[in-house]
């Protein structure tokens, strides 16, 4: 019964030793904390110059509402 034991015990580790190399080699091995991994594409939510322009929209479009029908028909342009 305790070489049954040990035998798991042994599989289980050398299991654990694969899985971990072939995790640390499709990370790229890079746990350094110095330099992080890079990130991902930004959503829209995420990009700074995507969330100004959607401001400086709404802003324009608050600020200086659209002509009504009857304003664009008494001054013809």
């Amino acid at each position: 019964m305790i070489r049954f034991v040990v035998f798991l015990l042994l599989l289980a580790l050398v299991l654990y030793a694969v899985f971990w190399a072939i995790d640390r080699r499709n990370s790229g091995g890079s746990e350094d904390p110095a330099r992080p991994l890079p990130r991902g594409p930004l959503g829209p939510d995420d990009d700074e110059a995507f969330l100004r322009n959607l401001d400086r929209e709404q802003r324009r479009t608050t600020d200086d509402p659209p002509p009504t029908s009857q304003e664009t028909h008494e001054h013809p342009e």
